[in-house]
C-alpha cells in the first residue's frame, strides 16, 4: 500500500514538473482575417494550449517583412501568388501550401452617410455627397487590386479616382469609413459580417465577375521555431469546425448565398 501511494505521488510530481508545452505560434496574417482568425485561434488554444501571436497587415508588407527575415511561424496571405513565391523561393515548405478560402467584396456606407449600397447598388459611387470613397492600396493589398479592377471593369475608375482614399490594408480602409473619413468603401466581405461593422451600415456584394477571383492560402514557412505547433493549426484549419468559422466570415467558394447583401 506505502509503495502505491509513493508511485500516485511520484506520478504527481512529475506531472507537475513536466507540463505540457504549448507554444505561441507567431502568424503574420492580411487584415481581413482579423476577426476570423482571431476566433479560429481562440477555439484551437482551448482545445490544444497553443496560442497564436498575429501581426494583421496588407499581404504585401507582410512578404517583404518575411522576406527580411521577420520571425514568424505562419504566412496567411489575402492572394495565393505571395505564398506561391516564398514556396518557389525556398523560404515556405511546400506540402503545407493550404488555400483556406476566398475573399469577396461589397460596397459598404455607415448609417450616417444616408446612402443604401443595397438599393443603389454601384450607383452608390455616384451619390450625390460622396466625395471619398476608400478602399485598400493596389500596390501591396490584393484587395485594393481587386477593388481598382472592379472599378475599371465598371468604367468608373477614371472618373472616382480623385475620390479615392488609400488604406496601407483592408482594415485601414474600413476604418476610414468608419470613422467619416470616406463616405463609402470598398471592403472585404469578411470585416463587414463582424459585429464591429455588420449591424453599423449597410452593404452589398459586387458581381463576381467583375474582379478576379480573391483567392487566399497560407504557408509554413521553412524559418519557423513552432514547427509542430504550427502544423496543428494547419490541420485544425481543415476540421469542419474551422471550415465553419470560415464561412460564416464570408471566406466561401462561391458568390451570393445567405450572405449575399447586408443590413
Amino acid at each position: 500500500m506505502k509503495l502505491r501511494i509513493s508511485l500516485v505521488l511520484l506520478l504527481s510530481m512529475m506531472t507537475f514538473a513536466f507540463p505540457a508545452i504549448c507554444d505561441d505560434i507567431k502568424v503574420a496574417a492580411a487584415s481581413d482575417l482579423q476577426f476570423a482568425l482571431r476566433e479560429l485561434g481562440n477555439s484551437f488554444q482551448q482545445q490544444t494550449g497553443h496560442k497564436l501571436v498575429v501581426s494583421f497587415g496588407s499581404s504585401g508588407n507582410l512578404y517583404s517583412q518575411i522576406r527580411s527575415g521577420a520571425p514568424y511561424d505562419l504566412f496567411f496571405s489575402a492572394d495565393m501568388d505571395l505564398p506561391r513565391q516564398l514556396v518557389q523561393n525556398g523560404l515556405a515548405e511546400p506540402d503545407t501550401f493550404y488555400r483556406y478560402g476566398r475573399g469577396w467584396l461589397v460596397l459598404w456606407a455607415p448609417k450616417s452617410s444616408n446612402i443604401d449600397p443595397r438599393a443603389l447598388k454601384m450607383n452608390a459611387l455616384l451619390a450625390p455627397g460622396v466625395e471619398k470613397i476608400a478602399i485598400a492600396n493596389p500596390q501591396h493589398a490584393p484587395y485594393g487590386r481587386a477593388a481598382e479592377a472592379a472599378l475599371r471593369s465598371a468604367k468608373l475608375y477614371d472618373q472616382l479616382r480623385p475620390k479615392l482614399v488609400f488604406g496601407e490594408n483592408i482594415s485601414q480602409a474600413a476604418q476610414f469609413v468608419q470613422s467619416g473619413n470616406a463616405q463609402l468603401g470598398i471592403l472585404a466581405q469578411s470585416l463587414v459580417l463582424a459585429p464591429a461593422m455588420h449591424d453599423k451600415g449597410s452593404w452589398w456584394e459586387l458581381p463576381s465577375d467583375i474582379y478576379p477571383p480573391i483567392d487566399q492560402a497560407v504557408v509554413l514557412l521553412k524559418s519557423a521555431e513552432h514547427v509542430q505547433a504550427a502544423r496543428a493549426f494547419l490541420a485544425f484549419l481543415k476540421t469542419p469546425a474551422a471550415r465553419h468559422t470560415l464561412d460564416i466570415y464570408g471566406f466561401r467558394s462561391t458568390p451570393g448565398g445567405t450572405f449575399a447583401s447586408g443590413k
